[in-house]
């Protein structure tokens, strides 16, 4: 991927785990600041910039992931393509693509903005909250997919009606159906109309 300012400048040389930050914004979604990730999660939350991505292939499938076990962060559960947070500069979009190369090794073949959506979802087993000012993004994948087990428990192409099915059937992030909900507009306009979405 390729390196930009706010990506170097959140990276570490040395190989240590230095404090993540994330973008502070107001309800317009303007920056107002930065905090370290854990702290803006911590209940009530403070409104920060994120990302959402939605991937299909060609047969206007949505790629799910499984979130890995070991992470803080709702693990276990199922949830949209990649979901991040931009660096402080970052751009969303460019956020958006380097996420997805790193928890999923593509680069979508088409990547556009969606819209945005601003919610406030707490997550009842850890206690974290996501107050986000979320940036929404659709696109096609055509790349086989090469996860990071750290990130990535588990994939699934899924059709509308089998992503009814299984979002009955398994738990699934807080923030999915808002999201999904934000960028059905985009999605219907990426997949057409009979892939039902």
């Amino acid at each position: 991927m390729p390196t930009t300012p706010a990506t170097a400048a959140n990276s570490s040389s040395n190989g240590t785990a230095d404090a993540i930050m994330l973008e502070l914004v107001d309800e317009d979604g303007t920056t107002i600041g930065t905090a370290e990730k854990l702290a803006a999660h911590q209940a009530p939350g403070q409104l920060h910039r994120a990302f959402s991505v939605f991937l299909f292939d060609e047969q206007g499938r949505l790629l799910l992931q499984r979130r890995a076990l070991g992470k803080y962060h709702s693990p276990g559960v199922w949830s949209n393509t990649c979901c991040g947070h931009p660096y402080p500069g970052e751009a969303p979009f460019a956020a958006a693509a380097r996420r997805t190369y790193e928890e999923l090794g593509v680069s979508p073949s088409l990547l556009a903005e969606a819209g945005t959506v601003r919610y406030n979802h707490p997550d009842p087993v850890s206690g974290l909250v996501e107050q986000e000012f979320n940036h929404l993004f659709v696109g096609m994948v055509q790349e086989r997919l090469r996860p990071d087990e750290e990130e990535v428990g588990e994939t699934a192409f899924v059709t509308a009606g089998e992503l009814a099915e299984r979002h009955a059937a398994a738990p699934f992030s807080a923030w999915f159906m808002t999201v999904l909900d934000a960028a059905r507009p985009a999605v219907r306009e990426l997949t057409g109309q009979s892939a039902g979405w």
